[in-house]
């Protein structure tokens, strides 16, 4: 595959870096310790929706998005290249659910009322959405969830609990899977549903990390009704739809910019005189760890490139292993990177809070939070059986 973007892509991302080289000069200093302050920070948040309106009045928000609902129709490359860029400069603006998740779902199985109320002020950047989808007893194996929904006249009651809600005490909507046919098993019963976050009945109870961040929530549904027109799709057919995100590129092109990132603040690091006068640059070991990430980084680039090239030619079922690969890939390799940056840094990357802090003690912050990127959006064990089965065709069980 030839990698080369054509003079009209570099002067798109030429535009996009220029965009985020100087709005990012006013992120909070929070910001830099970790992408996941923005729910956990009030001044992360507010800067963060600020972006998300500057974004949306490019129109940045929703590039792949037919016009109709506030697209323009772009190419996946566009996107591709977008969130490349985003990624290396760890942008804000992006309400990664709802226009990165529920924004592909609505476009392909939501009515056209649901996409007009939705989707253009989401393009705007004018609303934020969560993802009120595991339990207590349904996280990794999601078809076992229990929350039930009932249908009464022109709304449905919904009752249950939903556990570690990303950023639920900030949004201002919810898209949740409820079931509908308590008499059916798995992924069959469930429907999809969006409901407003300030509708009556919803309780949302913080779920503090060790560090004392707050940005994941357990959220109860107790008699909360729903009108019956917030459903999207068929009724006990919301798996489908929650599936239905195929005109989303899924390259985990994002996650691979932050490691390029990371790495290259690492490195800067070491080229930093330490006490003594000695260099960790010139520490073999420390070259070779440093060399390994840096050639592991390009080949996941070339995995998203290649990903972004088959999806742009109409192969979205082709894609999917190769989608499930990258995630398993990049979410690893971000450990990789954080894990040796700790390691490099020693007891100098654990100071935070400080202006003396180097690199504002991202690296200890993100080894913390990054173990999760192995079972969130999909854990790695589910990702290495698509490979297996859609990729390479083995049989479910021998």
């Amino acid at each position: 595959m030839d990698f080369k973007l054509t003079p009209e892509q570099e002067a798109l991302r030429e535009e996009f870096e220029s965009f985020f080289k100087t709005e990012m000069k006013n992120a909070p200093s929070e910001w830099w310790a970790s992408h996941e302050a923005m729910f956990a920070s009030d001044a992360c948040w507010k800067f963060h929706t600020q972006m998300a309106k500057k974004l949306g009045a490019k129109g940045w928000l929703s590039r792949p998005w037919p016009k109709a609902y506030g697209g323009q129709d772009a190419p996946l490359i566009e996107q591709f290249i977008f969130s490349e860029v985003m990624g290396y400069y760890k942008g804000a603006g992006i309400d990664a659910l709802g226009v990165n998740v529920l924004a592909p779902t609505l476009i392909a199985s939501g009515n056209e009322e649901q996409k007009m109320e939705h989707l253009i002020p989401l393009g705007r950047g004018e609303t934020f959405w969560c993802q009120c989808w595991s339990e207590p007893k349904a996280g990794s194996d999601l078809a076992s969830l229990t929350t039930q929904a009932v249908r009464d006249g022109s709304n449905y009651i919904i009752n249950g609990q939903k556990i570690w809600t990303t950023g639920a005490h900030r949004a201002d909507w919810c898209n949740m899977l409820a079931r509908t046919d308590p008499n059916e098993k798995r992924s069959r019963g469930l429907s999809f549903f969006l409901i407003d976050m300030k509708t009556p009945g919803i309780t949302v109870n913080p779920l503090h990390a060790m560090d004392g961040t707050h940005l994941f929530n357990e959220v109860f549904f107790d008699d909360v009704r729903v009108p019956a027109r917030n459903m999207v799709g068929e009724e006990n057919q919301g798996w489908m739809a929650s599936q239905m995100t195929s005109n989303y590129e899924r390259s985990m092109i994002f996650m691979f910019s932050v490691c390029k990132r990371e790495m290259e603040d690492l490195i800067e690091y070491c080229r930093e005189p330490r006490p003594g006068g000695q260099l960790l640059i010139k520490d073999p070991l420390v070259r070779d760890r440093l060399a390994q990430l840096a050639i592991e980084i390009e080949a996941g680039r070339a995995l998203a490139y290649s990903i972004v090239g088959v999806q742009s030619k109409g192969g979205l079922i082709e894609a999917a292993p190769l989608a499930a690969a990258a995630k398993v890939f990049a979410t690893e390799l971000l450990q990789r990177v954080v894990y040796t940056g700790n390691q490099i840094m020693g007891m100098y990357g654990q100071v935070k809070e400080s202006r003396w802090a180097p690199l504002q003690g991202s690296f200890e912050t993100n080894y913390q939070i990054s173990i999760g990127f192995n079972f969130g959006g999909g854990t790695s064990e589910v990702m290495r059986n698509i490979v297996s089965s859609m990729g390479c065709g083995l049989p479910r069980s021998w």
